[in-house]
């Protein structure tokens, strides 16, 4: 025989391998399911359609569900799965630490990269006619133009 011909078989013998292996895991998982249907349990049927086990009856694979005020029975192969209930975290102890927030605020000017605090008035101002000016130790007295300097006429406005 040739090599392409070998080569061949191999493939269809790992592809035979591959299909077995798959079938095998698929009805371990469904009998795993099958076997944790349980009365209360919730599950969603193959329709889409949620509910919850009242009973099950093995000798006739049938299940009867509830979902809202309706009463369904249902073979037991309409079953797509079981509904894990959602796992919460443990809360620990260190919910009560939180980081510090030392991101500027909304309008807040930065000095040389680092951000100003809120009493902090090391921040030099600049005047609409471009000198500078000391900037007031009140944050509140202070009007910031939108271009940057100090506006005496009243709050800012926005620029268009």
């Amino acid at each position: 025989m040739d090599p392409i011909t070998l080569m061949m078989f191999a493939l269809i013998a790992v592809l035979i391998f591959f299909m077995f292996r798959n079938n095998k895991k698929r009805r371990a998982a469904q009998e795993e399911m099958q076997n944790n249907l349980r009365p209360g349990a919730e599950i969603m049927l193959q329709s889409g359609i949620f509910a919850t086990i009242e009973s099950v009856d093995d000798e006739q694979n049938r299940a009867t569900v509830r979902s809202g005020d309706s009463t369904l029975v249902v073979h037991r192969n309409a079953i797509a799965q079981v509904v894990a209930p959602v796992e919460t975290p443990e809360e620990s102890g260190d919910a009560d630490v939180v980081a510090p927030d030392d991101d500027p605020a909304f309008g807040e000017r930065i000095a040389n990269g680092a951000p100003a605090a809120d009493g902090d008035a090391a921040v030099e101002e600049t005047t609409t006619d471009g000198s500078t000016a000391e900037p007031s130790a009140d944050p509140s007295e202070r009007t910031d133009s939108p271009e940057g300097g100090t506006d005496a006429t009243g709050p800012e406005t926005p620029k268009a």
